[in-house]
Order: structure tokens, then C-alpha cells, then sequence
């Protein structure tokens, strides 16, 4: 009788490990993860899922997540906090399976705190959202 209730106990708890990843994700939420994993966790594999078959590719190329931070978004840190910008959520741009999400970056490089802000152009494909393409910062010199 204790093993069955050791069994039952093993079982439930083993079947509640994966609820981690939902799969109604929304667009700022892949968003958000895709900039944690190439900043925070420095994992260029792990951002490439959340991207497009496209910008796979383009990140690919860059070798490291340290690169093409470096060089297709133009933006460095050491350590960042990553939020959506939700000054613009009740009327944020979602058309069906298209949307922009706006993403706000603060962090230091060295010693230099950094603000900065980047639109991203997301897609939806099978239920699924995946980033498409990082706009240019429209206010950079």
C-alpha cells in the first residue's frame, strides 16, 4: 500500500514538470523571451527557435549571440532587464496572425547605464508566434 501511494505521488508530480512553456504564448511574450535568451542566457541556439526560418538564418550567420547583438541590433550589455512596453497594449498593433511589439531594454554595458527601446515584427505561423524582423530605432542618430 506505501508503494502505490509512493507511485501515485511520483506520477502526479512527474506529470506536472513541463508547464513551463504554454502554448497560448502571446506575441510579447515570445518577444520578451527571445531578447532574454540572446542577452541574459547568451544562447543564440534557443533565440534562433523563436525566430522565423529567415531571421534564423541571418542570427546564424553571426556565430554568437554576442555578435549579432552587437551588430544586427546595435545594442551591448553585460546585463539587461527586458520589458513590453505596455503604455500602448490596449491598442497595440495585432492584425491576425501579424504584430508589433514594442520592447524596452535597461541595462549596463561596463559602467555605462543603457535605455533603449526597439519595435519587433512578429509573425504567427501554426498557433504560434516567432519574430520576424527588429526595426531600426527610428529616433537613432
Amino acid at each position: 500500500m506505501n508503494k502505490l501511494i509512493t507511485l501515485i505521488t511520483i506520477l502526479f508530480i512527474s506529470g506536472c514538470g513541463d508547464i513551463a512553456k504554454p502554448e497560448s504564448a502571446t506575441p510579447g511574450d515570445i518577444a520578451s523571451a527571445y531578447f532574454d535568451a540572446l542577452y541574459n542566457q547568451k544562447d543564440l541556439q534557443k533565440a534562433s527557435s523563436m525566430a522565423t526560418p529567415s531571421m534564423a538564418r541571418i542570427m546564424k550567420s553571426y556565430g554568437t549571440a554576442k555578435q549579432f547583438a552587437r551588430n544586427l541590433i546595435n545594442l551591448q550589455y553585460d546585463k539587461v532587464t527586458i520589458e513590453i512596453d505596455m503604455t500602448n497594449m490596449s491598442v497595440r498593433q495585432q492584425f491576425g496572425d501579424h504584430a508589433k511589439i514594442n520592447i524596452i531594454f535597461t541595462g549596463y554595458f561596463g559602467s555605462k547605464k543603457i535605455d533603449d527601446i526597439r519595435t519587433v515584427k512578429m509573425i504567427q505561423k501554426k498557433g504560434k508566434w516567432y519574430v520576424d524582423k527588429i526595426m531600426v530605432d527610428p529616433y537613432a542618430r
